[in-house]
């Protein structure tokens, strides 16, 4: 027995906030947009073919990862589905498709992790659904939990199989992707979607890849890639040439990486961390962090996209990851790092998704050198910037904006 002062559960009170009569209190009304090019009745395979595309969630519509996924489920031209599911809604379209693809004869694999953190029931139910249906339906690898999040489509196409494949830094749960902020890259670049197809032969157990061309996955690579990113950074700042560091997730842990970021704070390189939770680094501390600023965002959505940027001397790589800097992801999951090759999404990630972070002063938190919080607020009523709501008012003029696909007429 445990004698506690006050509320016990305090999410128990979340069924106060459904109750009719309060509308003044609660956010106003959002729909999730859909991108024109979405909208335009094209082939979905054609669509992710002239170009890679980036999806926002939640100011984008889930119904693309959706619409990826129901396309290959009835499409004549598709052999094979492989996804991993971590988290799922309880009447999920997704899996919903994946049994229609199996019913249409194509080879679908399906990797449900059991230990997803209070989704052990849903997953196990759905697990029994999909095997009864004809899915291969896999558990991963002995010891680690599989947390990465990918599919990967393989079409016949002429006399040729291409692959597609969608990667993303959030569930494949319509229901949080409502909420929680998330990205996730189609792509058809046969480097990428090479390496998820060995993904996938490594977590069903036909292959374990000698080398990764261009995803970075844990527990072997990612650790030591992090690693070396920052010390390039370092390198940069020592040289005299512009060094930057900015990074998004949801918790700072690894002693390792702090070690690092220390250092290239040491070094002159400027860090500006993302961190929405858990972050055990002290940013501003005199001789040790004061080039290392850290803010939390917490407001309307769940924070929970993972971005990390490096300025690399002015030619910047863009990683996007399933991973926290934590020591369970970097060791003891199976997490993968991806690169955001196309030059018009790192712009639309660093001018608009980053900076809109960094420039928030109403729902940011800075973290002090005691280890303490203090919320940003605005100079003046008229300068408040909400992360949330200028990302929200940004997606509506996007989709009121005619279609423009890359290397296609529209």
């Amino acid at each position: 027995v445990v004698s506690v002062e006050g509320p016990v559960n305090y999410g128990d009170w979340m069924a106060l906030a459904r109750l009719p009569g309060y509308d003044h209190l609660r956010y106003p009304p959002f729909t999730p947009q859909v991108r024109p090019q979405w909208s335009a009745g094209l082939n979905v395979f054609d669509l992710i073919a002239a170009g890679d595309l980036l999806v926002h969630h939640p100011y984008e519509s889930f119904a693309s990862v959706a619409e990826f996924i129901e396309s290959a489920a009835t499409d004549p031209q598709v052999l094979a589905i492989k996804m991993t599911l971590y988290r799922t809604s309880p009447e999920s379209p997704i899996m919903r498709s994946l049994v229609k693809a199996a019913n249409n004869g194509k080879q679908v694999v399906a990797l449900v992790e059991l230990k997803a953190r209070f989704d052990e029931a849903n997953n196990i139910q759905w697990a029994r659904l999909l095997e009864r249906e004809g899915v291969h339906v896999v558990y991963g690898i002995v010891g680690l939990k599989t947390h990465c999040k990918a599919s990967l489509v393989v079409r016949r196409e002429g006399k040729q199989l291409r692959r597609y494949c969608h990667l993303g830094t959030g569930n494949y749960n319509p229901t949080t992707a409502s909420i929680y902020t998330d990205l996730g890259l189609f792509t058809a670049d046969p480097s990428l979607c090479e390496d998820v197809a060995n993904l996938f032969n490594m977590l069903t157990g036909f292959a374990n890849p000698a080398e990764w061309k261009r995803i970075v996955p844990a527990p072997k690579a990612m650790h030591a890639r992090l690693l070396r990113l920052i010390r390039n950074e370092i390198q940069h700042a020592r040289a005299g040439q512009k060094a930057r560091i900015i990074c998004k997730m949801n918790s700072l842990v690894e002693p390792a990486i702090i070690a690092a970021l220390y250092e290239a704070s040491r070094a002159g390189v400027s860090v500006d961390l993302i961190v929405r939770g858990i972050c055990c680094l002290r940013p501003g501390v005199p001789g040790v962090s004061e080039n290392i600023r850290v803010i939390s965002i917490v407001g309307r959505f769940l924070e929970h996209s993972r971005i990390f940027y490096f300025s690399q001397g002015g030619d910047p790589l863009i990683y996007l990851s399933s991973a926290d800097w934590m020591q369970r992801n970097f060791f003891s999951r199976v997490e993968v790092m991806f690169p955001v090759d196309d030059p018009d999404l790192r712009k639309r990630i660093t001018d608009e998704i980053l900076a809109a972070s960094l420039n928030d002063n109403v729902n940011a938190w800075e973290l002090r050198p005691d280890g303490t919080w203090k919320r940003r607020t605005p100079p003046s009523p008229g300068q408040a910037y909400d992360s949330h709501q200028r990302l929200i008012a940004l997606e509506e003029k996007y989709a009121a904006q005619p279609a423009v696909i890359k290397g296609m007429k529209t």
